[in-house]
């Protein structure tokens, strides 16, 4: 089984063609794979680990094509599953002239992914359970197995990471919610990765200083928050440092943070102590620097899964 297992999402993502124009009055789109957890697979193969996906798809065209897609790069797809009564779940993208998002939902099979549906024995020889889903913490079946996945982690001794993937569009008017579940997942992480505005949403604290400090003790081991340009802030047990990213000419931010992470867990997973590296600062120190490379390096072409770079590629 692979190092690192990834449940949630895997999805459509419809990218506006038209540039810096909103949804409503957008008239061509292209094709994409997406989905958070997705994006992290892809991005955790093409760094030189292995990553296993779990979610479904809908039995149709666009199932068979994201299906198809993932396992062409190397991703294992045996709890790459296709819903026989639920569509493939598809996303509206479109893109100012900044880069910058505006996100509609169409949700399908991806919520229907059932404890059932999983041996969790295949897991056995896997390094760390990735939480990236932007659509688990919604509730229904997809909820109920994400919490599976955190108890065997935490049975197992496996490293859980956890990155909410906040979309206000999902939510909507349930940002309660959505800071009820992160906290319960937050427990019991090892490495929590945030923007800074779902750190402050999460905490409801402003203060970066005193965000970070209010997450560490929901339970987070190590803290990572991106910051776009700025690079990130690492945070192991409260001891804070900012690591700087490269410049890049943005075209398009749309996976960016999943490949940041993706990165990141990369490198953990093929370490020959992965939890007790987590917490050598020197250590993730290097980890955050290449995770920014990956991540700025992402946003100079279109898409998720194809924009994500190669290992060559953050080598030169």
């Amino acid at each position: 089984m692979a190092k690192i297992v990834c449940p949630g999402e895997l999805l459509i993502d419809f990218v506006c063609d038209d540039r810096d124009t909103k949804l409503r009055d957008g008239e061509h789109f292209i094709k994409k794979a997406g989905g958070a957890p997705a994006n992290v697979c892809a991005a955790i193969v093409k760094l030189g680990s292995s990553a296993a996906f779990v979610g479904k798809v809908g039995q149709d065209s666009f199932g068979d094509f994201l299906y198809d897609m993932i396992s062409s790069l190397g991703v294992e797809t045996k709890y790459c599953l296709k819903d026989k009564e639920n569509s493939t779940t598809l996303a509206f993208v479109s893109l100012t002239k900044e880069g910058e998002r505006d996100f509609e939902f169409m949700r399908g099979a991806d919520e229907r992914l059932k404890m059932e549906d999983i041996d969790f024995e295949d897991f056995t020889g896997s390094t760390i359970i990735h939480l990236g889903s932007a659509t688990a913490l919604l509730g229904g079946d997809l909820y109920a197995t994400y919490l599976a996945f955190i108890a065997y982690g935490v049975k197992n001794d496996k490293v859980i990471s956890f990155d909410p993937n906040f979309r206000e569009a999902l939510f909507g008017d349930k940002e309660a919610l959505f800071r009820e579940r992160c906290k319960e997942v937050i427990k019991h992480t090892d490495i929590l990765k945030v923007s800074l505005e779902e750190g402050i949403l999460i905490t409801e604290e402003t203060d970066e200083e005193r965000m970070i400090d209010k997450l560490h003790d929901l339970g987070a081991k190590v803290i990572t928050i991106t910051k776009g340009k700025e690079g990130s802030i690492l945070s192991i047990h409260k001891e804070k440092l900012i690591v700087p990213s490269i410049p890049v000419k943005m075209v398009d931010a749309t996976g960016a943070g999943d490949a940041y992470i993706g990165a990141v867990l990369a490198q953990v997973a093929e370490l020959d102590y992965p939890k007790e590296s987590l917490l050598d600062k020197a250590c993730m120190r290097t980890i955050i620097t290449i995770a920014n490379k990956v991540g700025a390096k992402t946003t100079e072409k279109y898409g998720a899964i194809q924009a994500i770079p190669q290992l060559s590629e953050i080598e030169e």
